[in-house]
């Protein structure tokens, strides 16, 4: 009887040696970083990054652009107040035009006389040149 018990006690403990080689050789294949999964989730995980490294170039840029279209969104505005400001004011003006005022003729400013800027000179008599 013992030599039976310790026949299938040798026959269980070699089929669950032969059961744990196969499983581990199945675990190595499941985590192989080429084939298996591990590979799929290495690949998974690089694109992971790369799309959080996109997303974040994309909201600054679109930060950048909202802070921009802000921007010339606000000038708009004030030009738009200014265009109407401009409109309202010729509203004031008349539709014909009236009678110039006239201006006060300015009087001419009265110089004593002076001397003539420019005179010309006698040569002397020798050459027989007259002025």
């Amino acid at each position: 009887m013992d030599l039976i018990a310790d026949i299938l006690l040798t026959a269980g403990a070699i089929g669950a040696g032969v059961y744990c080689f196969v499983l581990g050789r199945r675990l190595n294949r499941f985590n192989d970083l080429e084939k298996g999964v591990g590979g799929a989730v290495a690949v998974l995980s690089a694109q992971v990054d790369d799309l959080n490294r996109t997303l974040n170039a994309a909201q600054q840029t679109a930060a950048t652009s909202a802070a921009t279209l802000t921007e010339l969104t606000k000038r708009a505005e004030d030009m738009s107040r200014q265009l109407e400001f401009q409109m309202a004011s010729l509203h004031d003006v008349p539709a014909t035009p009236e009678q110039k005022i006239a201006a006060p003729e300015a009087t001419p400013i009265q110089h004593a006389p002076a001397a003539p800027m420019f005179a010309r000179r006698a040569h002397s008599a020798t050459t027989g040149d007259t002025v």
